[in-house]
């Protein structure tokens, strides 16, 4: 049976960057980043951290699997903001943000993780569909959550599911419980 070895909460009232210096992260990318990606590699960091798997040793046999609501919104706004101008000059360094699937490419590229990758968008958090969909994609282990942000604020559940081994059921309830949470 799956098996939940590590999960992570940030919650909306976090700074970010502060946690990124009290983890004593070294990723200079960091701070190109919007607020999806940071929330999403750092609630990374944590469970990875945790698991021992934070290094940069290839995971050939990892997936990455993350759910949110709000898609790359944030970022959309913000770079609309950059062509309202009479000026019209957008940014291009927003414009990569402008995709939500962007957050599981910097979890793969940081952490080298070789496995599949996907993001769904739903109107909310479904323990159900959550399971469904990383056990589609389980390798081995896939690192998995949930991880949105919307108008600034942000929220992530990250959490490392192996396919077999010790830690919390990955089940419905489970999830349900430690969603609650954030």
């Amino acid at each position: 049976m799956p098996v939940i070895s590590q999960y992570a909460l940030i919650k909306p009232d976090r700074d970010l960057d502060a946690l990124y210096r009290e983890l004593e992260m070294n990723y200079p990318k960091f701070f190109k980043m919007d607020e999806l990606c940071k929330s999403a590699v750092l609630g990374s960091e944590i469970v990875l951290r945790g698991a021992g798997m934070a290094d940069e040793a290839p995971k050939k046999d990892m997936s990455v699997v993350l759910f949110n609501r709000s898609s790359s919104f944030d970022s959309d706004f913000r770079y609309m903001e950059t062509i309202r101008d009479d000026c019209y000059y957008p940014s291009p360094a927003l414009f990569t943000y402008t995709l939500a699937n962007i957050m599981t490419g910097q979890i793969c590229l940081k952490y080298k993780i070789f496995g599949e990758s996907s993001l769904y968008v739903s109107d909310k958090f479904e323990a159900a569909d959550f399971i469904r969909k990383v056990m589609w994609g389980l390798q081995e282990s896939c690192l998995c959550g949930w991880v949105d942000c919307y108008r600034g604020t942000h929220q992530a559940l990250m959490m490392l599911v192996h396919r077999e081994g010790t830690g919390l059921p990955f089940d419905t309830d489970t999830l349900n419980k430690i969603y609650n949470e954030l």
